[in-house]
């Protein structure tokens, strides 16, 4: 028989027969190992213990304490043992598919009769039985006719699907769970047992079309959420509670923010509160964007098909994009636009305009761009995602040359403007060159080396991404983590080459030639609408000061104080603070309760008592009891913290 050679993590080799399972090699370093390993990864690709290995190469045994590797089996091997459970309770159901996905999985069902909430504890109680029952896992490779012949026997349609979507030559890699049986890729735990029982839970039912097709059957997706122990599962359950009361769809109709309604699908309709964190937000933006040597511009929103097509827009994103027909003078031929789902073609148009010289380098070109993308409605997300948004975006023309020193100087900029607005937890993850790329590799050397001495120079480490760059060029993405532990994908800066190739940009260089720019496409918010989102669920409604919509509100105890209600209000607008009176004739704690709800930052409660001493009575959101203070020293007070950080 012929040998083989695996490399371990510490660098040592040994030889064994070909054909020999990670099993067997676990079991010939130590049998502690044997009995602690869950899989192993030849090569970086994850394999199944008792698949057979018959080419040398680099292998690394991976236990529970690999997380990655673990929870990747243990959210599969979950699927699958609902998948069963559910077979078992209605056998007539129809299974389809069942990825791992963020901490858990997802199972799509043919069934009848719809699953309800209460048929989720019936099904996780049958999967606690089918995991302790220890079952063994097994594994064949099948040939294509018998695996038909397999499903079609069983009355399992979509699973016959499945098969002839498997490129031929592929492996038809069969999986038991006991004597439940399934089509799957691979790996698997050995046995049921390896599951924790007490680390998972079921969470809920949704509608989902067949491969997502629209025109195809609608399915029944089950999900559920598993982790290593009850420790993690009981901190993901509390993160969703908390993710519920701070979802923003609810606070935004606490704090009368914005609403949507069906004839405008993914479009916001902004209340006037709402509106206020808008601008606040983006009149903030603009000053920090001038301050740092930005120039602001504004394309049209509607652009012929011509650029979409010179850009490689219309080739690549028109599914995304709404076109838009115009019988141009009654012209029989109509004359075909489109709303523009992104800014960048527009800025170079702009900086196409006019002769530009190596001395006009860099140019940083920003706009609040409004852009149009179609969403599926399926995917639309309160204003988390939605189809019409505005972007604050920049593109900035520079030389090779001049990447590192404006990567880094972009970076000092995101980052203050981040921990500005409650944000000190992020990284960067750095997308380097994929397969498929246009450019030399020494090109692609020296600007991946740009982008990562430009994030070590603004004093950030960088996780590296490898392959998951653009065609044309490598990116840095900027993560931000919230107050409960979520992540949120907003600031990016992406090198391109390819756009001013594309639509011909030039500027004349120190030499008198002319020369192609670099086009950093780059955004810190991403889209106010997803970032306003973001905002709203990060602080549970309870902006800063400065971007509460609402900021005081001042409200009388009696109604003789109205006429002082009024005036205190006069004078907090004059200082620069967003303040409304409430002389209703309602008791104190109602108002208080209400504006509370509402998230207003200060109410001040005015009585004879105050009118006379011309104070005012103050409750901060959040804190217990009030405190009486001059009017003079609460407008002092509010005013500073009115006040947006950069004008401080």
């Amino acid at each position: 028989m012929s040998q083989i050679s695996l490399t371990f993590p510490d660098g040592n080799s040994r030889d064994y027969d070909a054909g020999v399972t990670a099993a067997q090699v676990a079991e010939s370093i130590a049998p502690s190992l044997a009995k602690r390993a869950i899989s192993a990864s030849l090569d970086g690709k994850h394999i199944d213990l008792a698949w057979p290995i018959t080419a040398s190469g680099a292998i690394a045994i991976h236990t529970l304490k690999d997380e990655e590797q673990a929870l990747e089996l243990i959210r599969h091997d979950f699927a699958h043992v609902m998948a069963r459970a559910v077979q078992e309770i209605w056998p007539d159901v129809k299974v389809t598919i069942g990825p791992v996905r963020d901490h858990g999985w997802f199972y799509d069902f043919d069934r009848a009769e719809p699953f309800t909430p209460e048929d989720l504890g019936q099904i996780e109680a049958k999967m606690k039985q089918i995991i302790n029952a220890r079952e063994p896992v097994r594994t064949e490779v099948w040939d294509r006719a018998r695996a038909v012949a397999h499903y079609e026997a069983a009355n399992e349609p979509f699973k016959v699907e499945l098969i002839d979507r498997i490129p031929e030559g592929e492996d038809l890699r069969m999986y038991w769970h006991g004597d439940w049986q399934d089509l799957c890729r691979g790996p698997h735990l050995q046995n049921t047992g390896q599951l924790p029982a007490d680390a998972f839970k079921l969470t809920h039912i949704a509608g989902a079309y067949w491969l997502g097709d629209a025109t195809r059957p609608m399915l029944q997706r089950i999900y559920g959420v598993a982790f290593r122990n009850k420790d993690d599962l009981k901190a993901h359950l509390h993160m969703l509670e908390e993710a519920a009361k701070r979802d923003h769809r609810k606070l935004g109709r606490e704090m009368d923010l914005f609403h949507m309604q069906e004839e405008a699908p993914g479009q916001i309709f902004w209340h006037p509160n709402g509106w206020n964190i808008y601008t606040t937000l983006q009149d903030y933006m603009r000053r920090k964007q001038r301050a740092d040597g930005y120039v602001e511009v504004n394309t049209p929103q509607v652009v012929s098909r011509k650029l979409w097509e010179e850009s490689g827009h219309w080739e690549n994103y028109q599914e995304n994009m709404f076109i838009v027909e115009v019988d141009e003078d009654h012209a029989r031929t109509k004359t075909i636009n489109a709303l523009k789902p992104m800014n960048c073609p527009c800025h170079v148009q702009i900086f196409n305009h006019g002769l530009k010289s190596y001395r006009d380098l860099p140019l940083r070109m920003a706009e609040f761009g409004s852009c149009n993308r179609y969403e599926p409605s399926g995917a639309l997300h309160g204003i988390m995602r939605v189809r019409g948004f505005t972007q604050d975006d920049a593109h900035i023309f520079c030389t090779e040359d001049q990447i590192e020193a404006e990567t880094k100087k972009f970076i000092e900029f995101l980052a203050g403007i981040y921990a500005d607005l409650g944000f000190t937890g992020w990284r960067i993850k750095l997308s380097t060159r994929p397969e498929k790329r246009i450019g030399s590799d020494e090109s692609w050397d020296r600007v991946e080396a740009a982008l990562g001495n430009a994030c070590q120079a603004a004093g950030y480490d960088f996780t590296i991404f490898p392959g998951e760059g653009a065609f044309y060029g490598p990116k840095l993405e900027f993560v931000l983590t919230d107050a409960i532990g979520r992540d949120w994908q907003c600031g990016t800066l992406q090198v391109d080459p390819n756009l001013p190739e594309r639509l011909d940009a030039e500027y004349v260089g120190q030499d008198g030639h002319k020369h192609r720019p670099i086009m950093l496409h780059r955004a810190v918010l991403g889209s106010f609408e997803r970032f306003i989102g973001i905002l709203i669920e990060n602080s549970a409604g309870k902006l800063p000061f400065w971007l509460a919509p609402r900021q005081v509100v001042v409200a009388s105890i009696v109604s003789d104080a109205d006429d002082y209600v009024h005036e205190v209000v006069s004078a907090l607008q004059a200082a620069g603070i967003r303040a409304e009176a409430d002389t209703r004739n309602e008791k104190i704690n109602y108002k208080v309760r209400e504006h509370s709800v509402a998230k207003v930052p200060a109410i001040l409660a005015i009585g004879m008592k105050e009118v006379e001493s011309r104070s005012v009575s103050m409750r901060r959101l959040d804190q217990q009891g009030s405190r009486t203070l001059s009017l003079d020293e609460v407008i002092a007070q509010l005013a500073d913290e009115a006040t947006a950080p950069d004008l401080r």
